[in-house]
């Protein structure tokens, strides 16, 4: 009975958080389209600058106490109130500083609107520090209902903010006030409908001690990956162009759009599952194992058609002044593949209560990477070495992260690759089919091209995985069935 129990709340709990991210960060796309027909790519690449210091501080705002609450069984007010607090000071120490420093950064850029967008953008730790909490207690409930019919107000009214402010010529500013709009919007929600309260009386210093033990090795990996994913932003703003940084960072952000979502929908329902059955090492290595090929089944043909079809797209949704940004984005959407699932394996760590190899996972991947890096950018000085650089750290990271999944569930590493690959190899043979042996449409049918390109390879790709007898598209046919019997 339990374990239905747990299988049904899995499902719906995947089907809700995948809901919320298609609903909420589709119109968040939108809306980031329409802005970026309207601004420039300079806009886009002073925010852009930002990021490494929004990532660190994002990193060190609650110390990772929050995935110690998901992990911890039966948390009480005590524990919720205590890492509430906890984060509200945090954040406001953390505030104090970016301001006092801002005007150091503006110096590094020679950007001098850089200090006060600063000071104002960085607002948002506070008001994520007042949110947090409630998310998280919405998390380990699996209520993502609740949080889906918050977040998309949020999205909406703020999207309507900057896309007017943007219109009406308050450039870079549009998309600094979009950001805190939404934030707000997003934290008042949660204070008028979740039933939670902080109690400043339940502050428990022990309490405290027991999150922050668990959270620090997180903070720690959190602030390693943040920096180290930020420093392309970094190196770009500081030796090349902030429009060639526009480029990268719409490039970027666009073929991080769909793993991301997914991955979140993903994560966020498999690190309390797994937390729920860890003690059930067979139960963890099947569910892993059958994750593992429904991410690769997904997420494969998405990122390939978004790559072959490149160059077309870029010119039809964003026009030919971002067109320098389709052969970033034709590589990177490869790259993103393997996000999803590098994520989630991290799951089973958490779920372990190993943070100490989430950290000595992250010190190996981002070590090895940024050395890669630095001596790309330094050896040829353009922007393909950042390329080549994020490309390989993707793939870096999802086999250091597959190793310490697979040796702390007792897992085969070849059995784990034999399962995920075929959809991989299934999109290649799809993608040069469609590439080289299907001529493209005339340019003046662009989205004529997209819509033969895809439908071309998605046949391809199914045929494929069936005549083959794919298991990733059994397990996928499986639970699509179970979904609709559930809902019956």
């Amino acid at each position: 009975m339990y374990i239905v129990s747990l299988k049904k709340k899995a499902i719906n709990g995947i089907a809700w958080t995948f809901g919320q991210q298609v609903s909420v960060q589709a119109i968040n796309f939108l809306i980031q389209i329409v802005l970026a027909r309207i601004l420039v790519p300079e806009m886009f690449g002073i925010i852009a600058l930002l990021q490494v210091f929004i990532a660190v501080g994002n990193s060190l705002l609650d110390g990772g106490m929050t995935s110690s609450l998901i992990r911890t069984k039966s948390p009480t007010q005590s524990d919720y109130s205590t890492v509430f607090i906890m984060n509200l000071a945090f954040s406001v120490a953390i505030y104090i500083i970016v301001f006092c420093i801002s005007p150091l950064v503006a110096k590094f850029y020679h950007q001098n609107i850089l200090k006060s967008i600063i000071r104002i953008y960085t607002l948002g730790f506070i008001i994520q520090a007042l949110v947090a909490v409630q998310t998280t207690k919405l998390t380990v409930e699996l209520n993502f209902k609740l949080q889906m019919l918050m977040e998309l107000p949020a999205i909406i009214i703020g999207g309507i903010v900057g896309v007017v402010l943007a219109e009406f010529g308050y450039g870079v500013w549009s998309l600094v006030y979009l950001y805190l709009i939404r934030t707000s919007v997003f934290m008042l929600l949660h204070w008028f409908w979740s039933n939670w309260r902080p109690n400043l009386s339940a502050f428990k210093f022990e309490r405290f001690k027991f999150h922050f033990h668990f959270g620090y090795k997180l903070t720690l990996s959190s602030l390693i990956t943040n920096i180290y994913l930020n420093i392309y932003p970094l190196i770009i703003g500081k030796y090349f162009t902030i429009t060639q940084l526009g480029y990268y960072q719409q490039a970027n952000s666009i073929s991080y759009f769909p793993v991301s979502n997914f991955s979140a929908a993903l994560s966020k329902v498999t690190f309390p599952l797994f937390t729920s059955i860890n003690e059930d090492l067979i139960k963890v290595r099947q569910l892993f194992l059958k994750f593992s090929m429904l991410t690769f089944f997904i997420t494969c043909p998405i990122m390939f058609i978004l790559s072959l079809n490149s160059q077309m797209l870029f010119r039809v949704v964003l026009t030919d002044k971002w067109a320098q940004s389709a052969p970033y984005f034709k590589f990177l959407s490869l790259g993103y593949i393997f996000y999803p699932f590098s994520l989630f394996s991290m799951s089973i760590l958490l779920s372990k209560g190993r943070s100490d190899l989430h950290f000595k996972a992250e010190v190996i991947k981002k070590t090895i990477s940024l050395i890669m890096v630095i001596g790309l950018v330094v050896a040829y000085r353009n922007m393909w070495a950042i390329i080549i650089g994020a490309i390989f750290s993707l793939l870096l990271f999802s086999f250091v992260n597959s190793v310490f999944c697979c040796r702390l569930i007792n897992l085969s590493l070849l059995k784990l690759f034999k399962s995920i690959l075929p959809p991989f190899l299934y999109c290649i043979i799809a993608y040069f089919i469609v590439q080289y042996g299907l001529d493209y449409l005339s340019v003046r049918y662009l989205i004529l091209g997209i819509i033969v390109n895809s439908l071309s390879f998605l046949i391809i790709y199914f045929i494929l995985c069936y005549i083959f007898k794919n298991k990733s598209l059994e397990y996928c046919v499986i639970q699509i069935k179970s979904f609709i019997k559930n809902k019956k």
